[in-house]
């Protein structure tokens, strides 16, 4: 049996051999199939990368609580001015952390300002106070220095993390470590010492969310006991003409649960105790875990749809490989008959033929995953998403497909081949 299927595959690549355009011609549809199968998934997954990056970086442990402004406008006096008061307070801190079940931690973050200076430099960006375990809560870590302390919480310093971006904008080359920023705002500035630089947020394109929708490269981060103490509750934006006071006790709380299967049980508990705290909806409740398993579906979703449509141009591919054989067949007729005349079987000229489909759609496929790759990684160029993100699961399964529609569209040519008469098949001319 080895000695016939050696024969087979010497006399299948001799027939390739002996028409080389036409058996490229007959494995571009293969190879464009393979290509498009790759190159689509591989779009699919790296554009997904960003939007699953940034869930994971809110952590999936983590519900995420935010102040929002409501629909209907809360005015209350403050001396002569009016201003808009909304979200969470000090008070639904205070009931969370004693009611709600399975926490870890309760992370708050108040917004104080939104810009800083250097010098003659000054940039709009937004500055937050926060605690120590915001850190480790949303996953990120000083590149460089390091980040606040329980020291510096206790003892009120003015010490300050900012963003990668924050330090090239400010201070270019210059190493920010020790340097002071000024955080300003219409009433007030406050120098504080840089003391870490955060590792760069990098998603599948270019570094852009990174907690929420906010860019945690452009953020700087500062005690929250200093927060609370020098900038208060009340903030203030605008020009000298027109500006807005709003009062916020908390911009965001990050509520750490103690294992992800608690997630959910405790994001509606959450849901129904603000419920009863607040008589308007000025908040927000993100649940990563739930937005994540949402995301990991849609993606798929997309997968399925992406290489359904590319494993069209594999079903072409194979059409035209039936279509080629076909032809080939009737051109070798009295090859066949031939053959059959001496000695040959019907089982030795399906093998053949099947040798011949089989090694156009393997060449076919390992030409379409170099093409595919190289496909994949021009369009994540184009888009600045970083290097292009091609699973193996989906090499070899198009590779998979790109042999078995070979074999499957070149078994009906191979056995009419092996059907032909031999004494009518060597009459023809």
């Amino acid at each position: 049996m080895n000695i016939i299927s050696l024969e087979m595959l010497r006399l299948g690549m001799s027939s390739l051999r002996l028409h080389k355009l036409r058996t490229m011609l007959t494995a571009l549809g293969i190879i464009f199939g393979v290509a498009a199968v790759i190159c689509m998934l591989s779009i699919s997954e790296t554009a997904s990368a960003d939007e699953m990056r940034m869930i994971q970086l809110l952590g999936t442990q983590n519900i995420v609580v935010n102040s929002v402004k409501p629909e209907a406008e809360i005015q209350v006096s403050q001396g002569n001015q009016q201003m808009l008061a909304y979200g969470i307070t000090y008070k639904d801190l205070d009931i969370i952390e004693k009611t709600i079940p399975h926490l870890d931690r309760v992370v708050p973050v108040k917004q104080v300002a939104f810009s800083v200076r250097h010098r003659d430099r000054k940039i709009e960006t937004n500055v937050f106070g926060t605690t120590p375990e915001f850190f480790s809560t949303v996953n990120t870590e000083a590149a460089r220095g390091r980040v606040l302390s329980a020291s510096d919480e206790m003892k009120s310093r003015s010490v300050c993390v900012i963003g990668a971006d924050i330090g090239e904008l400010l201070f270019g080359i210059e190493d920010p470590l020790g340097r002071n920023v000024y955080v300003t705002t219409p009433s007030k500035t406050a120098p504080y010492t840089i003391v870490g630089v955060l590792d760069r947020v990098k998603t599948a394109g270019t570094p852009r969310k990174g907690v929420e929708d906010r860019n945690i490269n452009m953020d700087i981060f500062i005690p929250f006991s200093v927060a609370a103490k020098q900038f208060g509750d009340i903030t203030v934006r605008g020009s000298s003409v027109s500006r807005e006071f709003k009062r916020v006790d908390l911009t965001t709380l990050y509520l750490a649960v103690d294992s992800t299967e608690n997630v959910i049980a405790v994001s509606e508990i959450a849901r129904r105790t603000f419920q009863l705290l607040h008589e308007k909806v000025d908040y927000e409740i993100v649940v990563p875990y739930r937005t994540l398993q949402l995301a990991e579906k849609k993606k798929q979703n997309s997968q399925y749809q992406l290489g359904s449509i590319a494993g069209i141009s594999l079903l072409v591919g194979g059409i035209g490989i039936m279509n080629i054989m076909l032809a080939t067949v009737t051109e070798r007729t009295r090859e066949i008959g031939v053959r059959r005349a001496l000695g040959a079987k019907r089982l030795h000229i399906t093998i053949q033929f099947l040798v011949e489909t089989a090694v156009i759609s393997m060449a076919g496929g390992l030409l379409g995953i170099i093409l595919g790759y190289a496909g994949a990684y021009a369009i994540a160029h184009i888009y600045k998403w970083g290097d292009p993100i091609v699973k193996l699961w989906s090499i070899g399964l198009s590779f998979g497909l790109s042999v078995m529609i070979g074999i499957f569209f070149g078994m009906y040519p191979a056995m009419k081949a092996a059907q032909l008469d031999p004494i009518e098949a060597l009459r023809n001319q």
